[in-house]
């Protein structure tokens, strides 16, 4: 007891500092739980959240009785696995090539064209996209299809395009922002190192695999971790577009989140959708705890708890 009083009297201006986080996690984290209920209440806007009849697990039986529900889950596994396999493969080679760059200015301009699609909008990325694929007027259509010699393709009507468009423009809209943390995590890498590999006469790819990769293995893991956690609450921005949304291309953008914005705007089914999203969060901190747990037992250093 008086070794915490101690503390406290010692360490007293830290927790001041700390409470207004603390103040604002509640205000907005944990008191809006209460809505968890409506999960599992059958929601009417008019009796309000208390007086909706409960329902039991009713709202999440979609999850697993409905052929949409498998489609939704297993394309929102695949395409954030690809997502993070692919995006992080990506944004640490980025890195290290940046890292590389001798001239100031040229790395400076670097970072900035390749942070730039990350401050975008998804909106304005959704329009870029339509711009480049549009049928009639498309980019694509216009130029590289038609030196070909190949009809106009039409994107918004063909399924079987949609998953190698939607990760190609996630990864590039994504990759600056963890190139930058990669990126920061290699200048902070002694320089030491660096020396006294030149001096046993490693090469530059030597360097990278025993003194870069080995730097960055805690930052992976970490950012893996938190993609792993988000995995079912990934925002598919791109997907909120009405043409992926709905008719021949709902197979390929169906995604918990997207079930969950139709549940919402399209249906009003509050009910299903919260449903849905306390599946998302609980999912994810299982897969969090999990994946926490094989990283400790593989690299207790690496163990973020």
């Amino acid at each position: 007891m008086k070794k915490k009083r101690k503390s406290l009297k010692h360490f007293w201006p830290m927790y001041v500092m700390f409470l207004p986080g603390v103040i604002y996690l509640f205000i907005n984290s944990y008191i809006p739980m209460f809505g968890i209920q409506i999960a599992f209440r059958q929601y009417n806007a008019a009796k309000g959240v208390y007086g909706s009849p409960w329902c039991g697990m009713k709202n999440f039986e979609f999850l697993t009785k409905t052929k949409d529900a498998w489609i939704m889950i297993r394309n929102t596994v695949l395409y954030n696995i690809t997502f993070i396999i692919l995006g992080t493969i990506l944004a640490v080679a980025t890195a290290i090539i940046l890292n590389e760059i001798r001239s100031k200015k040229a790395k400076q301009a670097y970072q900035t064209i390749i942070l730039i699609p990350f401050l975008i909008s998804m909106v304005i990325v959704s329009y870029l996209a339509f711009a480049f694929l549009s049928t009639s007027d498309g980019f694509i259509n216009n130029t590289i299809v038609r030196w070909f010699g190949i009809s106009a393709i039409d994107w918004y009507n063909s399924p079987k395009y949609w998953p190698f468009i939607i990760v190609i423009v996630n990864i590039w809209k994504g990759l600056g922002y963890n190139m930058i943390l990669y990126y920061a995590t290699i200048c902070g890498i002694d320089s030491t190192l660096y020396e006294a590999a030149v001096v046993d006469g490693a090469t530059r790819w030597q360097k990278v695999v025993h003194v870069t990769l080995p730097g960055l293995k805690s930052t992976i893991i970490i950012l893996t971790l938190m993609a792993l956690g988000g995995i079912f609450r990934s925002d598919f921005g791109l997907f909120y577009q009405v043409p992926l949304n709905s008719g021949p291309l709902i197979n390929v953008t169906q995604t918990i989140d997207t079930y969950v914005y139709r549940g919402l705007i399209q249906n009003n089914n509050v009910g299903m959708s919260a449903a849905a999203g306390l599946y998302q969060s609980v999912v994810g901190f299982v897969l969090v705890v999990i994946a926490n747990s094989i990283v400790r037992k593989i690299d207790s250093d690496s163990s973020l708890f």
